[in-house]
């Protein structure tokens, strides 16, 4: 009998990755540790480095490998993730999108350039310490993406767009665990970061440093050009600085005195400009999806029932969904949702079964100072 390829693991120097890469190799699993080198001279001078891809984390994740006895590679996937994920995610924001990088980085980067690399030492699998359930369905035999056991730590929403050839070359080893109980076998393996805080933002930006520092700082925004903030008929209350600093909903940072709390309800790029209104037009029932992604069939047919998220802090909402053709799908919600933002991430489940998504193009509000002549 042959010997068995070895499965790569994406290891972030985290208690998450490090315990998934133990519990394959405790099974006499063949792996191997890869750790992507994502962010260095995003650092600039002042050496700031972001939520991850610190040699601090790069040594825990050796040390892991070490204590296992499986080899371990740090690799250099910068320019790819300046390509792939970083300039994406400021040429959204200049666009006036609420980006989702998490989402591209797991479909382009984790499942997508580190397979490649790591079909370069043999692997054809790719493991990583996400907390989500993989399965097959014997009667379509397309692979399934169901939630985790710990709803808390749940990161479906995050892998809804792999594809169905993704999924099959995917493993999630924490898929059916609590946190607490990997907390613990980190502690039973004897890892170094087994009490290592968790990173719950953006792994490129810094700590202490919010993603529009991040984007000025290392060149990634485009000119910052400041314009009008209007109300929805069009008149001007006050000047933005840059539609790149604002998201649908925020409230903060605007600068306006009102007899009335107003939020951002749109921002026009097109226009540079920032519309906003009191909070009751935030609140839409409907919105459109594009490139959209469906995992247990190729694409709805007919209308489906759906719990659907628009944001991956959002629980999720009973709506119907419409397929459109052409890869969009329009989302009608039960009850009305708050602030759906373009550029953000739509995903459908029915129970624990992740059906698909897409990408906001249209989140339905109120009539803004687009629709003014």
């Amino acid at each position: 009998m042959g010997v068995s390829a070895p499965t790569a693991v994406a290891m972030s120097g985290g208690v998450d990755s490090s315990v998934a890469a133990c519990l394959l190799a405790r099974d006499s699993r063949p792996i191997v540790g890869f750790s992507m080198q994502l962010i260095d001279g995003l650092a600039g001078s002042e050496e700031r480095y972001g939520r991850c891809c610190s040699p601090e984390d790069f040594r825990d994740a050796r040390q892991v490998a070490d204590r296992f006895g499986f080899p371990h590679y740090v690799i250099d996937l910068e320019e790819e993730f300046r390509r792939h994920i970083v300039q994406p995610f400021a040429d959204d924001y200049a666009a006036g999108r609420t980006p989702s990088p998490c989402v591209r980085c797991n479909t382009l980067m984790k499942f997508g350039t580190l397979v490649g690399r790591a079909r370069a030492v043999g692997a054809d699998r790719v493991a990583t310490g996400h907390y989500a359930i993989l399965e097959k369905d014997p009667a379509s035999g397309r692979t399934l993406l169901r939630q985790a056991v710990d709803r808390a730590k749940d990161q479906s929403y995050f892998l809804f767009d792999l594809s169905d050839t993704q999924r099959r070359l995917a493993e999630f080893p924490l898929g059916r665990l609590h946190k607490k109980e990997v907390r613990e076998l980190a502690t039973e393996f004897g890892l170094v970061n087994a009490d290592k805080p968790e990173s719950m933002d953006l792994c490129f930006v810094a700590k202490g440093e919010d993603y529009r520092g991040f984007l000025e700082r290392t060149g990634f925004a485009k000119e910052i050009a400041p314009g009008p903030i209007v109300d929805q008929r069009g008149a001007v209350l006050g000047e933005h600085a840059g539609v790149g600093r604002y998201t649908i909903g925020q409230r903060r940072g605007l600068g306006i005195t009102a007899e009335n709390p107003l939020y951002v309800l749109d921002v026009d790029a097109e226009r540079n400009r920032v519309v906003v209104g009191d909070d009751a037009a935030l609140w839409t029932d409907r919105c459109t999806i594009e490139r959209t992604r469906w995992i247990p069939f190729e694409r709805p047919t007919g209308e489906l029932r759906a719990r659907v998220r628009i944001r991956s802090t959002h629980d999720g909402e009973s709506a119907t969904v419409r397929d459109l053709g052409n890869g969009r799908a329009e989302i009608i919600f039960d009850e009305p949702q708050r602030a759906i933002a373009p550029g953000q991430a739509v995903v459908a489940y029915d129970g624990d079964l992740v059906l698909g998504g897409g990408w906001i193009t249209h989140g339905g509000h109120a009539a803004s100072a687009k629709d003014v002549a």
